[in-house]
């Protein structure tokens, strides 16, 4: 496919698939831009999405011209997604106690924040000093390190595009896509941390870093694996069948016979984070054939591209 029809593709992955994925997932980088009094300059926004696009594009230019070997294991990226809702969940924690305590303040900061014209002449960049100017683009950046489950699979079109330049054109059609949603977050996120709403802020914020440290739980195999009693047993227990939907893989427990080969036939029925599978601690873009080698009796654990939805294979 030509660059133009990548970056096309990449708008509109965005904009449909992964506003919602992406900005649970990166969202926490972005909210420490509303730390404080810098954070409410609008610009840091932009040039949070300004390093954001820098850091997909490169991303994409080298996944197009190295293909694999730049596309991190799925343990790594569930460490990640550990660490992201980790940090997700410590920036709520400071914004709702900086929105508790502005509240308390408010009287005084009335008072307090009417400097002299000589002292708001003396620093007019104050807002938006060197820190900030450099820590808002670095973080943006550092979302290529916190894929969501749509940019997974955007990365394997552009893995798969065998060309840095339409490889660059899918991963930054793609930022440009999710912009608004993040756009967006970071409006809310300069008004809420003002008020009492900053309390119901932090507790929504909280929720998405825990389903994103669970995702990296999941998606990294750190979870016992379900009673196989309710499973379902393929046809002539060496080839199975799964369907990829939206809400998860069905079914979503299946045995197959335990000491022979199984073939896995993943069948896409929509489109969604279920579109990549993680099976034997490598990932697999559906629709695809997965062939497995004699197991002994136990369980297999699949999971979705962003740890989000997962499978169970039962050997017995």
């Amino acid at each position: 496919m030509s660059a133009a029809a990548l970056f096309a593709g990449g708008v509109a992955a965005g904009l449909v698939a992964g506003t919602a994925s992406c900005t649970a997932a990166q969202g926490g980088l972005l909210m420490g831009l509303a730390d404080g009094r810098h954070g409410r300059d609008p610009a840091l926004v932009a040039w949070f999405l300004a390093g954001r696009l820098a850091s997909h594009t490169i991303a994409g230019a080298l996944l197009g011209l190295l293909g694999s070997a730049v596309t991190l294991p799925p343990r790594a990226r569930a460490v990640l997604l550990v660490v992201a809702g980790l940090t997700v969940i410590v920036f709520a924690i400071r914004l709702m106690r900086r929105g508790h305590a502005g509240c308390a303040a408010a009287p005084s900061e009335a008072l307090s924040e009417a400097p002299s014209e000589s002292a708001s002449e003396a620093s007019p960049r104050a807002p938006f000093g060197v820190l900030s100017r450099y820590k808002a683009p670095l973080l943006g950046a550092a979302t290529i390190l916190v894929p969501c489950g749509v940019t997974l699979g955007v990365e394997l079109v552009a893995v798969s595009s065998g060309s840095p330049v339409a490889g660059a054109a899918a991963m930054a059609g793609f930022v440009v896509g999710t912009a608004p949603a993040f756009a967006l977050l970071g409006y809310v996120l300069r008004r809420v941390s003002r008020t009492r709403l900053a309390r119901l802020a932090g507790v929504v914020a909280i929720s998405a870093g825990l389903w994103t440290a669970a995702s990296g739980v999941s998606l990294g195999g750190w979870l016992p694996a379900p009673d196989p009693a309710q499973a379902v047993t393929g046809p002539g227990g060496q080839t199975v069948t799964v369907w990829a939907t939206r809400d998860g893989y069905r079914p979503a427990i299946v045995s197959a016979r335990a000491g022979v080969p199984v073939e896995v036939v993943f069948k896409v029925a929509e489109h969604g984070c279920t579109d990549t599978v993680v099976i034997g601690g490598r990932d697999v873009a559906l629709p695809a054939t997965v062939r497995l080698p004699p197991h002994p009796p136990g369980s297999l654990r699949y999971v979705c591209g962003m740890g989000m939805y997962s499978g169970i294979l039962t050997f017995s």
